[in-house]
């Protein structure tokens, strides 16, 4: 009895976890959306001196500088960050490294690369066309960069005192920055930093697969599911092997999708660092993609976790995608889904959908619920599935015309059969 309510009170403690910060962010994201002005003089940057930094609109901007009283300076510094934490005197070397990282975002902070061309800009550059969404920790708008006439998504966040919320703007920004020589993560032209925000410049992507999900009516076929696979586990490693980051909430609102039929990772928000390879931070993420060892760890004293936590949330990712239903139903709360991840066997793909063996045995092995015998990106790069669907036709952008093409009326019933051939 002891020990199950134990179990109870852990899962009503990570829920509520999950609810503060989800509360967090929509209250974030609604106060964004109040103070965002069309003219967006509100969000024009200043320029700041931090022990001879210049921060932020002194880099190259376009509007004219807004001058500050020096007693003003001080609560002004970087993202709101505590004046004690930005100071080089700092003993501590997360502080130390944070501002390390803060002085290198401010220095290229209004400088856009796009299509091999250097832009210095400001949000005075920037028309907005229209909502895209929203992400783990910002608004995603529609813009036009008018010098270069580019179209891109741009993640606007908001800035605060709150150390969290730091942390994430930074980890986004430090992650999409340091990936731009890779082919599955979606690419940064730059960003600007603003007294209110920070507005990350990002390569318009047509959709993401949640909404594509949606907007089909159906499940995803196999064929397009398999590069979407070699895609997101070939994101993963890189973020893994060179940077030494997991991401922590893979889902399929975080996999997106253009015309082209390429397929990125995005939203880095709550990504960690791997510290010998486990994640030590408690970042909560997602309830209903969490791995169970991230609910209750195995080693309460020391809830580590590795990548393969990540593997979970993929497999689970799949399995809603090739059946259009979400794998844990009946789940009015988060409570009920982190109960269910623990308790019911792990889900799998139905044996009378048509799928292939081996993609059935490639999400069983990401959804084994001891993490120590679930597989790391090594082992799944070179799963029998994997290898096929590399050496597969792609035809991932014909699929996505078609879609996109026939799902506007009402989709033909041959449309799933079509693209599993």
């Amino acid at each position: 009895m002891a020990t199950m309510t134990s179990f109870r009170n852990r899962l009503t403690q990570l829920e509520a976890r999950l609810k503060a910060e989800n509360d967090h962010e929509q209250e974030s994201r609604n106060t964004s959306s109040r103070d965002l002005r069309p003219d967006m003089a509100s969000s024009r940057p200043t320029t700041l001196k931090v022990k001879g930094l210049p921060i932020g609109q002194g880099h190259g901007s376009l509007s004219r500088p807004a001058i500050f009283p020096a007693s003003q300076r001080t609560a002004m510094l970087p993202l709101s960050l505590p004046p004690h934490e930005y100071s080089l005197r700092s003993q501590e070397s997360t502080n130390y490294q944070m501002e390390s990282k803060l002085r290198k975002i401010y220095q290229h902070a209004g400088t856009l690369t796009i299509d091999g061309m250097t832009y210095h800009s400001s949000v005075d550059d920037m028309i907005q066309l229209g909502e895209l969404g929203t992400g783990t920790c910002g608004h995603v708008v529609r813009m036009e960069h008018k010098p270069s006439r580019k179209v891109m998504a741009v993640k606007q966040m908001r800035r605060s005192g709150n150390k969290e919320e730091n942390k994430r703007i930074t980890m986004d920004l430090d992650v999409v920055l340091s990936c731009q020589d890779c082919p599955h993560i979606v690419q940064c032209f730059g960003y600007f930093i603003t007294d209110s925000e920070v507005w990350i410049c990002m390569e318009l992507m047509s959709t993401c697969l949640d909404k594509l999900m949606k907007r089909l009516k159906k499940s995803i076929p196999e064929m397009i599911l398999g590069k979407v696979a070699v895609a997101t586990v070939n994101a993963l490693h890189y973020l893994k092997e060179k940077h030494g980051v997991i991401h922590r909430d893979v889902k399929p609102s975080n996999i997106l999708l253009d015309e082209r039929g390429v397929i990125k990772l995005c939203d880095f928000g709550i990504s960690g660092r791997l510290v010998d390879s486990k994640a030590k931070t408690r970042s909560a993420g997602c309830a209903a993609y969490m791995a169970p060892e991230r609910i209750d760890p195995p080693n309460p004293s020391r809830p580590d976790y590795d990548i393969r936590a990540d593997v979970w949330s993929l497999g689970i990712s799949l399995v809603e995608l090739a059946t259009n239903r979400f794998p844990y139903q009946g789940c009015n709360n988060d409570f009920e889904v982190l109960s269910k991840v623990l308790q019911e066997d792990p889900p799998h793909l139905p044996s009378d959908g048509n799928f292939s063996l081996d993609f059935c045995s490639f999400v069983n092995d990401c959804l084994i619920k001891d993490y120590e015998k679930r597989p790391k990106y090594r082992k799944l790069l070179d799963h029998p599935f994997i290898k096929r669907m590399q050496n597969t036709h792609d035809g991932v952008a014909a699929w996505f015309a078609f879609v996109m093409k026939t799902t506007d009326l009402a989709a033909p019933s041959h449309l799933h059969h079509h693209w599993n051939k």
